[in-house]
């Protein structure tokens, strides 16, 4: 595909907190890497989320006709509980609670992670890379830092040395923290620690008699620090200077504030030209968490075998939901948000499949390739989805008016019509055309709603056989019904 090289897209940095006008490093190419996920249970609703903002960021860049390497990452190894430097590896908790190896917990939790997301419709990745695939590497990197002095090995342990690289370079500019207001807020280190300060970072820990993942290296038998992963796989597979990093908020600090420090001092350079970052997804007002029992899975949410939503939603409706809020901002998931996004993508759905239908004329009465700049425009403006979604429903308008004869397009705009809201739905924002099976699921919730009602009926006069035999026979057939204070939903099994 040609490069659209009229089209100038504006990106949000959050390195300078302010939109760029996006100028890749190699005309024609763009490299992009994206915090994967730490495979150690079923990927978290908000992480899909993430992943989704950034798969319609690599659709839309492609579809200009950029050649994208994407790479997005598995942490398999290295990311201790609580994102700390001490305590037990995420993946090998899981496996001493479930007495299974280490690898069986990343098989298991990679191949979920790749079945969700095939189930929403993402493209995979240019390069998946894993961080136990990149030991070399990493060992590699930190043997550059310490030579140019910026990190210390103590007792088979390597740290870097925070205080030392803030005497030449800015330790903190990504997230806006200062590190003298840094020391303030930490406190004291207890004797045990054999970092020189509490800022300090693990480059690579000396593993414990009883922690099973361990590699040789120069200073002991032992692992590689969680942050230096990322540089290490980020940089191999597109230089040690590259476009676009791309990952959630919750990774700002100290995640990638680590790595930028960890790339400066082995490089001498900042790695990344553009940062972006994804916001958080909440559910029903509410921090997601799994403490407070107010989170919900994909599985979950796909099946509507859950105790927050009426229904089960398709996954495209679910993209649709999601692609209704600017990924810089919080999503929150309320049964009404996606009721409502369920309505507006089947009626984009239903315009879209009367496009073949409708009958050109000789002139046109509306300025197509004005509505087709709007659709960039909006794309372009820092991958604004939610105006790129006002937009596809004004050509929902109009389809509906050259149905009914108030709007005419001569069959050049018409093909112009059905390119332009074929590519920005389908290619850009990567929805599917489930229209047909809606109309079947239609069916099945109203002879639902009517054995409800009956149900409903015959508990209301006392024959609570009835009722009860309407409720197995349904669950029966994988119908499970829902009583609640709003009255009785269902979900699929």
């Amino acid at each position: 595909m040609q490069l659209f090289k009229n089209q100038e897209l504006k990106i949000y940095n959050s390195l300078t907190s302010k939109k760029e006008t996006f100028k890749p490093i190699n005309e024609g190419h763009i490299g992009m890497y994206v915090c994967g996920p730490t495979v150690y249970s079923n990927v978290h609703l908000g992480n899909v989320r993430t992943f989704m903002s950034f798969d319609m960021v690599f659709r839309y860049l492609k579809h200009l006709g950029y050649k994208v390497r994407y790479v997005r990452n598995i942490t398999d190894a290295g990311h201790l509980e609580n994102d700390a430097d001490a305590g037990e590896d995420k993946i090998t908790k899981k496996a001493r609670l479930e007495q299974i190896e280490p690898m069986e917990v990343v098989q298991r939790y990679t191949v979920d992670f790749h079945n969700i997301l095939n189930t929403f419709n993402f493209l995979p990745p240019s390069i998946e890379p894993t961080a136990t695939g990149h030991i070399i590497e990493q060992i590699e990197l930190i043997k550059s830092i310490i030579a140019n002095g910026f990190a210390y090995e103590v007792n088979g342990s390597v740290y870097f040395d925070v205080h030392k690289f803030n005497e030449t370079n800015e330790y903190g500019k990504l997230s806006k923290r200062k590190l003298e207001d840094l020391i303030h807020n930490t406190r004291a280190l207890d004797g045990q620690s054999d970092k020189k300060n509490p800022q300090d970072f693990a480059l690579w820990k000396k593993a414990e008699p009883q922690h099973i993942m361990r590699w040789p290296s120069p200073w002991s038998d032992g692992f590689p620090g969680w942050h230096l992963e990322c540089t290490a796989m980020s940089t191999k597979y597109l230089g040690d200077q590259f476009d676009i990093h791309g990952g959630g908020m919750d990774l700002k600090f100290p995640h990638h504030e680590c790595e930028i420090a960890q790339n400066e001092a082995a490089k001498g350079q900042s790695p990344v030209n553009y940062w972006m970052h994804a916001n958080m997804l909440q559910l029903n007002g509410q921090r997601m968490s799994k403490s407070t029992g107010n989170t919900v899975n994909p599985d979950e949410l796909l099946s509507g075998n859950n105790s927050f939503f009426s229904k089960a939603y398709a996954p495209s409706v679910i993209r649709f939901f999601n692609a209704q809020c600017s990924y810089r901002s919080v999503l929150d998931l309320t049964d009404e948000g996606l009721l409502s996004s369920e309505k507006g993508f089947y009626r984009l759905m239903d315009a879209i499949n009367l496009l073949d239908s409708l009958t050109p004329s000789n002139s046109s009465t509306i300025n197509v390739e004005a509505w087709k700049q709007s659709c960039y425009d909006a794309m372009n403006d820092d991958f604004n989805s939610p105006i790129l979604i006002a937009n596809l429903f004004e050509a929902v308008k109009y389809i509906n008016q050259i149905k009914d004869g108030s709007v005419t397009l001569t069959s050049q705009d018409l093909n112009i019509l059905k390119e332009t809201i074929h590519a920005f739905t389908f290619d850009v924002l990567g929805l599917e055309n489930t229209a047909q099976s809606n109309s079947s699921t239609d069916k099945l919730s109203g002879a639902v709603d009517i054995l409800i009602k009956l149900r409903q009926e015959a508990r209301a006069n006392k024959d609570f056989a009835l009722s009860d035999k309407i409720r197995d026979e349904l669950a029966h057939v994988g119908i499970q019904l829902k009583d609640g204070k709003e009255g009785t939903t269902f979900s699929l099994n």
